[in-house]
């Protein structure tokens, strides 16, 4: 299978590029970074792009929260339109089988159960409550505590911050798409991806980026809220070996469907810094109390759904993943 891989030569991309390979597939690198002309905004770049291709895995976006509201315009434009665009090319082009880079930010905050009230959505977080330490969110209708769980891909969407209100938008994109032209498309929701590779220094990376960025620099990573924050951390082959999956899995034609992609092991983000700082023989992480506005407090995946169905399940356990990125390097861009 010809497959356009968009965002081929970044973290994830150049991950998912080895292993088609490895499948005996045959990528087409479509990426900015060594190409400028390669802008999935660009209609005859894309289109020229599509010639001979079978699928497209579409892991081309602007990531992570970003510095602010002002990122908005850039977000919605590399995003939305540049999925847009490559949509309207795939559609002219007859491709017919596309994957999509998802995200788990569109579920906002995971599962809560309350022990009074059964499985309940808290609403955003206050600012009030952030800047006073309160970081774990109440039930909304007795104020008690709530125990977290595993998200099921069933589960409302309720994006909290402009990039996962874009990658919301995607997903919706491409369900337009197959239903206008009889497509299949695949979104897997990733959850924390981590592993060689990772962009260095950026806000736009990941939080295992900004740990591992520190340690790089002889400084202690930073934690924000009390570190209690619970994350599904997923190594990036594993996310690979699942974008090989749905390129070659037989998924419904004229719709979209939706895959968590996450290890099934929850771990704290506190535990992930301590455990790359002992790995890389650096500081100990400091606990810093500060927060972001439109963090989520807990967001974990229940991925069972990709294991039945596509046959996948991740291989790379979270204290091997953990060596392993923290002898590897990071990513100069």
């Amino acid at each position: 299978m010809r497959v356009l891989v968009t965002g081929g030569a970044g973290f994830i991309g150049s991950h998912v590029v080895e292993a088609l390979r490895a499948h005996g597939h045959e990528p087409v690198v479509f990426d900015i970074r060594t190409d400028p002309t390669a802008d999935v905004r660009s209609p005859g770049a894309v289109r020229d792009a599509l010639s001979g291709v079978d699928a497209v895995c579409h892991q081309a976006a602007m990531v992570g929260l970003g510095t602010g509201f002002a990122d908005a315009p850039e977000y919605v434009s590399r995003n939305d339109l540049g999925t847009a665009v490559l949509l309207a090319a795939m559609a002219q082009a007859g491709v017919e089988r596309l994957v999509l880079a998802g995200s788990m930010v569109v579920y906002g905050e995971g599962r809560y159960t309350c022990a009074r009230h059964g499985v309940v959505r808290p609403g955003p977080r206050t600012v009030t409550d952030l800047a006073a330490g309160r970081f774990e969110p109440a039930c909304p209708v007795c104020g008690t505590d709530l125990e977290p769980g595993l998200v099921a891909e069933d589960a409302p969407v309720d994006p909290r911050n402009v990039y996962a209100t874009t990658k919301l938008a995607q997903e919706h994109l491409a369900a337009a798409w197959a239903r206008s032209t009889g497509g299949s498309a695949v979104s897997l929701r990733y959850h924390n991806v981590y592993g060689p590779g990772m962009p260095r220094d950026t806000p736009y990376a990941g939080v295992a980026s900004f740990f591992r960025s520190a340690l790089a620099r002889g400084e202690a990573p930073r934690v924000f809220e009390d570190g209690g924050q619970r994350r599904d951390f997923v190594h990036v082959r594993d996310v690979a070996a699942a974008n090989v999956a749905a390129l070659t899995a037989g998924p419904a034609a004229g719709a979209l469907t939706a895959y968590n992609t996450g290890s099934g092991t929850p771990h704290t983000v506190g535990e992930m810094a301590r455990a790359l700082a002992v790995a890389y023989g650096g500081p100990e992480p400091v606990v810093t109390g500060e927060y972001r506005l439109g963090d989520v407090r807990h967001i974990t995946a229940d991925s069972s759904r990709l294991r039945a169905e596509l046959g996948w399940k991740p291989e790379v356990g979270f204290a091997d993943g953990v060596r392993e990125f923290a002898a590897a390097g990071l990513r100069g861009d």
